[in-house]
């Protein structure tokens, strides 16, 4: 069975027990767990299965996990003969899309708990508004940093800052008439300039590496577009400071023809989103056997 998209999930999907029943039931999947756990020095199928929501929820835990997890999907999926034609990675989720490896997601984690720790910074959903005057309710905002960062679907964008610019900005979108505003349980302001000292030390890190040409066309959430290999630390650096333009990057897959999909990995966040942007798109979630066995039929 061949697919348009393979979309991987990104930070917020992790949940307590995830990718146990992979690691149960395929092979291809327990070696995925095994092989991460040597790279990251580290058990990860007892990080997965055993750790509690708050130990998951810390950035530096909960991106190997997910990493780990949407590996062992499509290697779960490859294990059945199913293939896809393209890949596309929501922020974290674009790792798994390139495979760059265990390590690098291991480093940008830690990376990226230690801005978020060192910065009062958060993150909100805004619901029901439009994106352009989310972006003018951002720009108004006079008390620090505050970006629109992830543009999820029709109706919602992500922003994120400093506290107290987040607060100001939550309250110009709901004057401009957002329908609610939503905390997201994240510790720092990702994608936001905010997080340029932990981008440049990534680039650096990553910059030693060797990466192999992807089997299939990647589509980056940076623009949307085919992702261009030609200097990844590069963009892998641009990556953690710029918004995430999702919507784009599905309604240009579409374009191109990718009408079908598999979420691979933890949670069906991706899945939703795919049914507000486009009826025309199917989706099917993966995080199981079960998702593994309805995807091959």
């Amino acid at each position: 069975m061949e697919y348009g998209f393979a979309f991987f999930p990104g930070q917020g999907a992790q949940a307590p027990g995830m990718g146990k029943d992979l690691y149960e039931n395929s092979q291809a999947a327990k070696l995925v767990f095994e092989e991460a756990s040597d790279g990251a020095g580290l058990d990860v199928a007892k990080l997965c299965f055993d750790s509690d929501k708050e130990t998951l929820s810390r950035t530096e835990n909960s991106q190997i996990a997910i990493f780990t997890h949407s590996m062992a999907a499509l290697a779960a999926l490859t294990e059945a003969g199913v293939t896809f034609k393209a890949a596309a990675g929501f922020s974290l989720g674009e790792y798994t899309a390139l495979a760059d490896g265990v390590k690098i997601v291991s480093m940008r984690g830690k990376l990226m708990q230690q801005a978020a720790d060192s910065i009062d910074g958060g993150m909100a959903a805004i619901l029901g508004l439009d994106d352009e005057k989310i972006e003018a309710a951002c720009a108004a905002v006079t008390s620090g940093i505050v970006r629109p960062v992830n543009y999820n679907c029709p109706g919602q964008l992500v922003i994120a800052g400093e506290k107290a610019a987040l607060a100001e900005a939550v309250e110009n979108c709901k004057a401009a008439g957002a329908r609610r505003a939503v905390p997201l349980a994240v510790s720092g302001a990702f994608h936001t300039p905010l997080m340029a000292k932990a981008a440049a030390e990534l680039r650096a890190y990553v910059s030693d590496f060797t990466f192999a040409a992807p089997k299939m066309d990647i589509y980056s959430n940076l623009d949307g577009q085919v992702l261009d290999c030609s200097d990844l630390p590069a963009h892998l650096e641009q990556h953690m400071i710029s918004p995430v333009r999702w919507t784009q990057l599905v309604k240009n897959g579409m374009a191109a023809g990718l009408t079908t999909a598999c979420e691979v990995g933890p949670g069906k966040t991706l899945t939703g989103f795919a049914g507000k942007i486009s009826k025309e798109l199917t989706c099917k979630s993966v995080q199981d056997m079960a998702g593994v066995q309805a995807a091959a039929e």
